[in-house]
């Protein structure tokens, strides 16, 4: 993703997989602020569109540089990312009691809406040993150059070398088909509660040899 809102250059930014440091957290909460700015998810947590990229740049950086940075398998490109989290890590990979506390200040008078989300989503999540895709995101303005593909065959090819298979959330319908052409299938379907809650698909991977 690129550091500003502004169109890439002509240049195309390398689609590499390498992975993260928690010096990439600057980058990174760019890239995903702008990649989750039309996410029904996350448009719920933050209506407000004059402070929406500000606040989603404070929650990724928070995600990343205090949970998935330490305990996740995290990748990028010059223009996504991607957080994974292998089955014998997911007890590790939660927030903290300090994270949720930093986590409901960024989120304010909706901090209950998302606690309610989250405990509705583990309730739900498979309980079989699996790799969790917990996020990935790419730069709309790097739409086409295979960012977001790369990151999600790295992911997968770790995935089927360890014999696991794949369960991810999805809160956006178009991106439904995308997964669909790399193996997964939509195992559920929730409405998360709330006033104006939105949809999340939760989808599965069975690992490939």
């Amino acid at each position: 993703m690129p550091i500003s809102n502004t169109p890439l250059s002509s240049t195309p930014l390398s689609n590499t997989p390498r992975t993260t440091t928690v010096d990439d957290a600057p980058d990174i909460s760019r890239i995903l602020a702008l990649a989750f700015d039309d996410d029904p998810m996350m448009r719920w947590f933050f209506p407000e569109d004059a402070s929406r990229q500000a606040s989603l740049g404070r929650y990724f950086t928070t995600i990343f540089t205090r949970q998935y940075v330490h305990h996740g398998v995290c990748e990028r490109t010059g223009a996504a990312a991607a957080f994974w989290v292998a089955p014998e890590a997911q007890d590790k990979a939660v927030p903290d009691a300090e994270t949720i506390q930093e986590l409901q200040n960024i989120l304010g008078d909706r901090a209950g809406l998302f606690r309610d989300a989250v405990e509705t989503a583990a309730r739900h999540t498979p309980q079989e040993p699996h790799w969790s895709l917990s996020l990935i995101g790419a730069d709309p303005a790097a739409q086409g150059q295979g960012h977001g593909a790369r990151l999600l065959r790295s992911g997968l090819a770790k995935a089927d070398a360890a014999g696991q298979p794949v369960y991810l959330e999805s809160s956006k319908a178009s991106n439904l088909p995308v997964y669909e052409h790399f193996g997964f299938t939509v195992r559920e379907e929730l409405q998360l509660p709330g006033d104006g809650g939105p949809k999340l698909w939760g989808m599965w991977r069975d690992p490939r040899s």
